[in-house]
């Protein structure tokens, strides 16, 4: 890789840090640079992002937990599921190829945004305490969670917040922290996997984490703090993930 590449790497890490604390969106730019820029195989980009998702989920974890946001006895049972889906969904991640990779990536960007628009008020209200979600929703959600994570990672953070927020009732400042947590957790032996079987470019990935944990525990910080972080965070979701599908599909040239 050449001088710039890295600089690009920092720089892209800091708004995908930002972007994965307050939307959850920020592995689309990281793999984005990765594949089309860097001219990585999808296989290897995808096992490089895990070192930059584990800086920045880490960090943000950090963040969260000194603001009160962040309680993982109360999510004891989401945790271990979706910590033991990640395990299964490393294996398709693993064996599937380059092509099929970058197919799932691009359509994938449609459903997230047609489930981002739905009812927007949803997105917006008070964590309730006294809800509990039925086993027979939960169990099955957190390991399909836990595994799509595993396998791709990609838009994870969006999926745990419309489940965490639209099903769960959680607001989205709370629902943040509990997703960077679950995604630090499995990250963590993600990394050793797919490093074993040679899919980790460490100066790569490290230089991310260097921009990603700056720009994601900042923005954790700022989204406790601020009384109207979950606003922003919804408009913010809205734009990121329109423009990286106008992009996939070469309507607009970034």
């Amino acid at each position: 890789m050449d001088l710039y590449h890295y600089f690009i790497a920092i720089g892209g890490g800091f708004l995908a840090g930002i972007l994965n604390a307050i939307a959850g969106f920020g592995s689309v730019v990281t793999l984005s640079i990765m594949i089309e820029f860097m001219g990585m195989p999808a296989n290897l980009a995808n096992g490089t992002n895990r070192i930059n998702m584990f800086g920045q989920t880490a960090l943000s974890t950090l963040a969260y937990y000194r603001q009160g946001k962040l309680n993982p006895g109360k999510c004891k049972m989401a945790i271990i599921l979706a910590f033991t889906g990640a395990m299964f969904g490393v294996i398709l991640a693993l064996n599937i190829s380059n092509e099929v990779f970058k197919l799932v990536f691009r359509y994938l960007l449609i459903i997230m945004f047609l489930a981002v628009l739905v009812n927007p008020k949803r997105w917006i209200h008070k964590t309730d305490l006294d809800y509990k979600m039925s086993k027979w929703i939960s169990i099955p959600l957190f390991f399909l969670l836990g595994f799509y994570g595993g396998f791709i990672q990609m838009g994870m953070g969006l999926f745990t917040l419309i489940v965490l927020v639209l099903i769960a009732r959680f607001n989205l400042v709370e629902a943040n922290a509990l997703k960077v947590f679950i995604i630090s957790l499995y990250t963590f032996v993600l990394i050793f996997i797919f490093n074993y079987k040679g899919l980790v470019n460490w100066k790569i990935g490290l230089t991310f984490a260097l921009g990603q944990g700056i720009g994601g525990y900042l923005a954790a910080h700022f989204a406790s703090k601020y009384p109207k972080a979950d606003i922003w965070i919804y408009r913010i979701l809205i734009v990121t993930v329109l423009v990286v599908i106008l992009k996939s599909f070469g309507i607009i040239n970034l």
